[in-house]
C-alpha cells in the first residue's frame, strides 16, 4: 500500500466511522473497487485508533469525569460519599454501563477471530447486512418513542445495546448504526443514543486497535488455498502508510463527530437509511455482474 492509497483509505475511515453506514464496509468495498484488494481487518482496526482518539478529544471532559469518579468510588476511605461522590452518581453509573455493554463484543470478538478475518468479510454478506440493518435503523428511528434520556439508561438496556455493538464485528452492520438503532428501539432520543454509542465504543475499539497494532507486526502472513493473502500482518500496507491513514482518520473523524451531534438535534437518520440501501443494492449489482468478486 502506498501513501496515496493510505491517505484515501484514512479519509474514508474518518468520514464513515461515526455515521451509521459502516466504515469497515466502505474500506472493504473501496479496496476491491479500486483494485487495491481488501485492506483487511487488521488495517481497519488500527486506523480506528485514529477515529477513537477523536472521540476521546471531543468528549474529553465527560470521559475524564467518568473515569475519575468511577475509580474514586472504590478507593475513598469512608466510602464513596466521603470522596464527594453521591450514591447513584450518574458518571459512576455510566462507567459501569460502558463496562457491561463492552462484555459481549469482547467475548465474541475473541472467540470469532477466524470468522472476522475471513467469512465475515465476504462482500455478499456486506451487501446484505448494509440493506437489512439500514431498514432496521429506519424502523427504529421512525417508530422509537425518543422520550428517554441518558439518566434513563438501565443496566438491561446497556447490555442490549452492547449486544447490538457485538454485531458490528460483521462489516456492513456499522458499530454506530447498530448501537444507535438499539438505543432508538428502546425509546432513547437520537442524541442520547448517539452519545452512548460513542462512549460504548471507546474500550472496545481501543482494545481491538491496540491488540491489532501489536499482532500486525509479530504474526506470520496467512494465505488461502489459492494463495491469496488473507491476513497480511505487517506485510501489505506497511507501518508509515498505516500511521498516515490513522492520523487522517483522526482529523476527519473529529469533524464528523461535531457535525453529527449538531445534525441529530434536528435531523433524522433517513438519509443514512437511504444511502445504506442504495449502497447495498449497488454492491449486489456489481457482484452479480462480476465487476467485483466476493
Amino acid at each position: 500500500m502506498d501513501f496515496l492509497q493510505a491517505a484515501l483509505l484514512g479519509l474514508l475511515q474518518g468520514l464513515t466511522e461515526f455515521l451509521p453506514i459502516s466504515s469497515s464496509a466502505h474500506l472493504r468495498i473501496a479496496g476491491d473497487l479500486l483494485g487495491w484488494g481488501d485492506p483487511g481487518a487488521t488495517f481497519t482496526a488500527i486506523t480506528q485508533l485514529g477515529t477513537e482518539l477523536a472521540v476521546l478529544i471531543y468528549f474529553r471532559r465527560r470521559i475524564g469525569t467518568i473515569i475519575a469518579k468511577w475509580f474514586r468510588s472504590f478507593g475513598a476511605r469512608g466510602g464513596a460519599h466521603s470522596a464527594g461522590i453521591q450514591k447513584g452518581d450518574p458518571d459512576v453509573r455510566m462507567g459501569w454501563l460502558v463496562i457491561i455493554g463492552t462484555i459481549p463484543i469482547v467475548i465474541v470478538g475473541f472467540l470469532a477471530q477466524d470468522y472476522i478475518r475471513t467469512v465475515f468479510r465476504s462482500l455478499w454478506l456486506v451487501a446484505i447486512v448494509l440493506i437489512v440493518f439500514g431498514i432496521l435503523l429506519g424502523i427504529a428511528d421512525r417508530l422509537g418513542r425518543r422520550t428517554k434520556e441518558e439518566a434513563d439508561i438501565s443496566y438491561r438496556d446497556g447490555i442490549l445495546i452492547g449486544i447490538a455493538q457485538m454485531l458490528a464485528l460483521i462489516p456492513g452492520v456499522s458499530r454506530s448504526g447498530a448501537t444507535t438503532s438499539a438505543g432508538l428501539a428502546l425509546g432513547y432520543t437520537r442524541t442520547t443514543a448517539a452519545e452512548f454509542s460513542f462512549l460504548l465504543a471507546v474500550p472496545a475499539v481501543l482494545g481491538s486497535g491496540l491488540y491489532e497494532t501489536y499482532t500486525a507486526f509479530t504474526c506470520d502472513p496467512e494465505y488461502d488455498a489459492a494463495g491469496k493473502l488473507i491476513n497480511g500482518c505487517g506485510e501489505g500496507y506497511g507501518l508509515l502508510p498505516t500511521v498516515l491513514a490513522t492520523v487522517i482518520a483522526f482529523g476527519v473523524g473529529l469533524a464528523i463527530i461535531a457535525f453529527l451531534m449538531r445534525y441529530l438535534k434536528r435531523g433524522s437518520f433517513l438519509p443514512f437509511v437511504i444511502y445504506r440501501i442504495a449502497l447495498g443494492g449497488l454492491l449486489i449489482a456489481l457482484l452479480s455482474t462480476g465487476v467485483l468478486q466476493p
